[in-house]
């Protein structure tokens, strides 16, 4: 199988995997990448010394030129554009070219039913803190991937995060929680900041104060062996101010309003699905 990796589309997700690669000793010229844009191009190839970035304003057929000869091809376009683009790069794939999707709410199905038959196909959802090296990434092989091939992809997508291997059933439930999740505590933020205000604090403070604890927390979090719950109780000390803190957002249930929260956004990526289908 060849060593090349195409990605077709390099937005923020399939930039933050290519930078990973090559950080992580990925040899350069064995990456080729596709926009739209001429300076586009040329940013990623000044940003990542050695690479092919080719650019679609000046090679009408980039993504067929990037394919061909790929050994893992990755697309990074928006969901609604990866069908037509699994149809655009077919006649260019080798058989055993492992195609990755990082598109939220395409399913398997669909990315097979565009592409030639017996192509391996691995959808993935990744998330945004996969930008710092810090994300997590779902893997679900499709029907002709190989455990080979799955675990190939397994160590590239290594480079932005921890991976975790799951049925595609799963994908809207895991979506829900680490695909949307940095927006929850992200809103998490804002909500302090705006409370910090309200008992007085001045707001460049009261921000300051919310996006340093809320990242020092993550911290604590990503220790080995860190669980959620013995790190709340360790700061809740009993009858004092978290204490009181937390029985109030128990009672106004909050627990139930995350799970509500999650369970729309899991509906949601289902409805998507339906739609793009």
């Amino acid at each position: 199988m060849s060593n090349r990796i195409a990605f077709l589309g390099c937005g923020s997700m399939n930039e933050a995997i290519l930078g990973g690669l090559l950080e992580g000793g990925t040899n350069p010229t064995e990456v080729v990448a596709t926009v739209r844009r001429a300076e586009r191009a040329a940013e990623l190839a000044e940003r990542y010394a050695g690479i092919m970035a080719i650019a679609g304003s000046e090679e009408p057929d980039n993504n067929k030129q990037a394919a061909k000869g790929a050994g893992v091809v990755i697309l990074g376009v928006k969901p609604v554009g990866i069908a037509e683009l699994a149809r655009e790069i077919s006649g260019s794939l080798s058989p055993d070219a492992i195609v990755i999707s990082v598109a939220a709410a395409v399913s398997i199905a669909q990315l097979e039913a565009a592409l030639p038959p017996g192509q391996p196909v691995i959808r993935t959802m990744p998330n945004t803190p996969a930008k710092l090296g810090r994300g997590v990434v779902s893997v679900s092989a499709g029907t002709n991937c190989s455990p080979e091939q799955l675990q190939r992809a397994k160590d590239i997508l290594g480079a932005v995060g921890t991976v975790v291997e799951i049925p595609e059933e799963q994908v809207d439930a895991l979506g829900a929680i680490s695909g949307s999740g940095p927006a929850y505590a992200f809103y998490l933020a804002e909500a302090m900041a705006a409370a910090g205000v309200e008992l007085g604090l001045d707001e460049e403070l009261a921000l300051l104060l919310a996006r340093e604890t809320v990242a020092g927390a993550g911290l604590m979090l990503a220790e080995p062996g860190a669980e959620p719950s013995a790190l709340r109780k360790a700061v809740t000390s009993p009858n004092g101010t978290t204490e009181r803190a937390i029985a109030t957002f128990d009672d106004r249930g909050m627990p139930a309003i995350i799970a509500a929260g999650a369970r729309a956004a899991a509906d949601r990526a289902a409805e998507i699905t339906k739609q793009l289908g």
